[in-house]
């Protein structure tokens, strides 16, 4: 990614971040960018026009956290656990930056932009459910692809669920990450 681009995005979500959406100018994001404001509408239409990269920058940082901790030699099982611990983990984090995402796409056009954005997120859980289907630790009948759509919407459904609508204590976030994998479990016939 450019530069320049990746200081507009960085200084977008500080903006944010500290600001919320609807009071955030795209002189407060220049100005934290350090670029002139026509640079900005180089790379972007509108303030809102940002959220699409920021949702695609939080989707990359999510899944090279997985990447980094998931390792071939894992059983699936394990590996499904530490998908989930990270996306609670990041949803937790990062929720301020996730609930601008989702208001920001949602009163733009961009929600059929989503797809595209989770395509790599989705293929690289596709290909993990491929490889436990074709060692026959889950059930022969799922589509991989179709699944890994579902079990990821499901999971950060879940953390979201429990902080960003009720601001939930550590130990119901315990007990509804378990929940998941269990329910998971069952569903791929783990």
């Amino acid at each position: 990614m450019d530069n320049k681009k990746e200081k507009i995005i960085q200084s977008a979500i500080n903006v944010f971040r500290e600001k919320g959406m609807e009071k955030a100018k795209v002189s407060d994001i220049v100005k934290g960018a350090g670029i002139a404001q026509g640079t900005f509408y180089l790379y972007f239409s509108s303030k809102l026009a940002v959220m699409l990269s920021i949702a695609e920058v939080m989707t990359e940082k999510i899944l090279q956290e997985i990447q980094k901790h998931v390792h071939e030699g894992l059983p699936f099982s394990q590996k499904l656990e530490v998908v989930v611990d990270i996306v609670f983990d990041m949803t937790k984090e990062y929720r301020d930056v996730f609930a601008l995402i989702y208001a920001g796409l949602a009163s733009a056009e961009y929600m059929q932009e989503w797809e595209t954005i989770y395509e790599s997120y989705y293929a690289w859980l596709g290909n993990q459910l491929e490889k436990a289907k074709a060692d026959g630790v889950i059930r022969d009948s799922l589509h991989p692809q179709r699944t890994a759509e579902i079990l990821i919407g499901l999971i950060e459904e879940a953390a979201e669920q429990t902080y960003m609508y009720s601001h939930q204590d550590e130990k119901t976030a315990e007990l509804k990450k378990k929940e998941v994998l269990k329910f998971a479990g069952h569903a791929l016939g783990l």
